[in-house]
């Protein structure tokens, strides 16, 4: 009994420490490490934004800023030397009187002056003939403001010169002549002279497009051309200041008793023994000192509606007005004098409104002619 008992007992104790070995073994065992799952790696969701705003375009500088002056065209009619320089002080005083800016020009041509005031239709003014701007309202719808005055006439003429020494010396005497011409879209140069040959069966040999009006006294005087049409203004008469006038009917030229006295006096003027000459001759005859004693008229047009201040067809009406009643002031001041009431310039004494009816005239005369936009020159 004794032995079971122990042999019971060693079983016990080999069990006991089985145990126990086990229990250090575990507790010596690196603890296996676990893997983490494999995951996608997270994506950025931006937040949700306002769309970008279009940038705001820059407003265009109004008409008449500095950034965007209105043009002012001058036809080359006369000295345009003379006119381009004063371009700055006619653009000076507008501004003062308008706080606006312009930008004065003298194209090359009539032609080229219409083209431009159709050209530029918002931001245009045009110093333009009554012929001109029949052709310009016809192309593009240009229109009228202002009439010049000359000395108390709000018309003109043309004049037929010729040298003293030509033998021309009647209307007549220039069938089968040379004639030069400022422009085929002068109404004096070109409309009215055309009108009255086609009513005198009067036909020219050929014409020349001279460039301007004094280049076609120049013409004359050079014998170049055998006469030459140009505008007439009416001559101030020694007893101007007693009232005595010059009228439609009387002699276009001095008399022939002062010719050889015709002299610039010290200002510059043009007199002839108290006949002061307003005619084209006068825009030449610092260059040519003697063109009254060489060049003479042989005679004159029906009368013929004064030069326009016109507006391109799309001209901010609002600005109208106040450009209108600037240019009326600065014709009556001092400072025009310098500038476009100058003989050498347009020589405007005055200004005064005029409509489109008052070239119906002009068109009809044109249409009788066969004068276009297509032909004109042909």
């Amino acid at each position: 009994m004794k032995h079971k008992k122990l042999y019971s007992l060693l079983a016990l104790l080999t069990m006991f420490a089985l145990v126990l070995s086990a229990c250090g073994a575990n507790n010596n065992v690196e603890p296996t490490a676990v893997e983490p799952e494999e995951t996608e790696p997270p994506v950025d969701v931006p937040e949700p934004t306002e769309p970008p705003e279009e940038p705001t375009p820059e407003p265009e500088p109004g008409i008449g800023s500095m950034e965007h002056p209105i043009k002012v065209l001058f036809v080359p009619s006369v000295d345009t030397e003379f006119m381009i320089a004063s371009g700055d002080a006619i653009e000076q005083a507008l501004n003062d009187a308008t706080g606006l800016y312009f930008e004065v020009s003298v194209p090359t041509s009539y032609a080229a002056t219409i083209e431009e005031m159709c050209a530029s239709p918002t931001d245009t003014i045009g110093f333009i003939p009554a012929m001109g701007y029949a052709l310009a309202n016809e192309l593009c719808g240009v229109e009228p403001a202002l009439a010049s005055v000359r000395r108390g006439w709000n018309v003109y003429w043309t004049q037929f010169i010729s040298r003293r020494d030509s033998g021309i010396d009647t209307l007549m005497d220039l069938d089968g002549k040379s004639w030069g011409i400022p422009s085929t879209t002068s109404t004096s140069g070109y409309l009215y002279p055309s009108a009255l040959f086609a009513d005198m069966g009067i036909t020219p040999s050929d014409q020349v497009e001279t460039g301007g009006h004094p280049e076609t006294v120049r013409a004359v005087y050079l014998g170049e051309v055998d006469f030459g049409t140009t505008y007439f203004s009416a001559p101030l008469l020694p007893g101007d200041a007693e009232g005595e006038k010059w009228e439609m009917g009387d002699d276009p030229d001095v008399p022939d008793d002062v010719v050889e006295s015709c002299a610039a006096n010290e200002d510059g003027n043009l007199f002839c023994s108290g006949y002061r000459v307003l005619d084209a001759r006068s825009s030449i005859h610092e260059e040519l000192p003697d063109v009254v004693q060489i060049v003479q008229i042989v005679g004159l047009t029906i009368e013929i509606p004064n030069d326009t201040m016109s507006f391109s067809p799309d001209f901010p009406e609002d600005l109208k007005q106040q450009i209108i009643d600037a240019v009326v002031a600065y014709v009556q001041s001092e400072a025009c004098l310098e500038t476009l009431c100058s003989e050498k310039f347009y020589d405007w004494t005055g200004a005064a409104p005029i409509f489109d009816e008052n070239f119906d005239g002009i068109r009809i005369m044109m249409e009788a002619q066969g004068i276009t936009l297509e032909n004109i020159g042909e």
